[in-house]
């Protein structure tokens, strides 16, 4: 059996709101991407902030399991696989502020990890030229600039073995996201295509944009 979880529970601080909460084209964030993760997933894991009560969660949200988060967000993942069955096949990972994640990505992520993969996640290709900073006499000076082609930008969803991430996550590190977690712990994380449209919402013109793309 597939589940995902779901990863709500983030404050909202560069947004000013909790975004994750907010309408897009008539639902919310989170039921955008509950129903995206639902395209192969059996089960949903929904994690909220830890000052939330469920009975406050916008009425469109159907996760099967709701759970508090904690303070960091590899906290609220651990929160979230806690929900999870032994028995579970594959583990998907998706942050709820990727409302637009289609169906394909989460397809190519569960099969990597079926063909014998500890971990997949979406990449897609770094557009812009990325330089190393430092600091000299107190100004912001260019280290050095990165090879664009060895470089991408790593999207949700993710998926995993659940033994895999379980020991990942039993390390109690924190990482901004479980791929890194899994490397760190010895495993191995392929890369399938990501989507340029898998727009994360950060900030208020994000939710502009994607109101305009779906």
């Amino acid at each position: 059996m597939i589940w995902a979880i779901v990863v709500a529970a983030g404050a909202g601080t560069r947004y000013g709101a909790r975004k994750q909460f907010l309408e897009l084209n008539g639902k919310s964030v989170a039921a955008w991407s509950i129903a995206a993760a639902r395209t192969v997933a059996n089960r949903v894991v929904l994690v909220i902030p830890s000052d939330m009560h469920p009975r406050d969660l916008p009425s469109d949200v159907d996760a099967d399991v709701i759970v508090l988060g904690g303070e960091t967000r590899s906290a609220s993942v651990r929160a979230g696989l806690d929900e999870i069955p032994l028995d579970a096949t594959v583990v998907i990972i998706h942050d709820a502020a990727r409302p637009m994640a289609k169906a394909a990505l989460f397809h190519r992520v569960v099969e990597a990890v079926e063909a014998g993969a500890d971990g997949a996640v979406c990449g897609a290709p770094v557009t812009d030229t990325i330089k190393v900073v430092g600091k000299v006499d107190g100004m912001r000076m260019v280290v050095t600039t990165l090879d664009r082609d060895a470089l991408i930008a790593v999207q949700t969803p993710q998926a995993f073995v659940p033994s895999v991430l379980r020991h990942a996550h039993g390390a109690l590190l924190n990482a901004t996201d479980d791929a890194a977690l899994v490397e760190m712990t010895g495993g191995t994380i392929v890369i399938v295509d990501g989507d340029a449209d898998n727009v994360k919402v950060t900030i208020p013109r994000d939710l502009q944009l994607l109101g305009g793309l779906s």
